[in-house]
């Protein structure tokens, strides 16, 4: 069944299987469930939150994370 779905969704076009994944997401998020973060990951915020906290001053401007991102794509 599950690979018969799969199939099903390969033949949409790209804008449909957006609009799928979109609608699947907006019943995800009406369901109230939540994924929890693991151990690890929950230690990586943990430690992050903890290196704000030291260097608040220590950021970037929208304007540098997206050129940055830009570059990185274009690589």
């Amino acid at each position: 069944m599950k690979s018969d779905l799969l199939q099903q969704v390969s033949e949409l076009t790209v804008e449909d299987q957006l609009a799928l994944v979109e609608a699947i997401w907006d019943g995800i998020i009406r369901s109230g469930e939540a994924l929890q973060p693991t151990a690890a990951q929950k230690a990586e915020l943990d430690k992050l939150l903890a290196e704000h906290d030291a260097n608040p001053s220590d950021v970037l401007t929208w304007e540098e994370v997206e050129a940055a991102a830009i570059a990185r794509m274009r690589q």
